[in-house]
């Protein structure tokens, strides 16, 4: 089985690259059939990101 590894833990500060946005990763999942993590963050709990659209500060 393949390992799959996230590239955002849970508390890490992020930048949303679209909007420039500081935001703080609550949860993140990988999704088997896109083969990619998506990402939850708590300013936008509602909103999920994938890791192309977030980036390290």
């Amino acid at each position: 089985m393949a390992q799959h590894v996230n590239l955002f833990e849970k508390g890490e500060t992020v930048t949303i690259k679209e909007t420039g946005e500081t935001v703080t990763i609550s949860k993140y999942k990988y999704i088997k059939n896109m083969k990619r993590f998506s990402y939850i963050v708590k300013e936008h709990p509602k909103t999920f990101y994938f890791e192309e659209e977030l980036e390290k500060i």
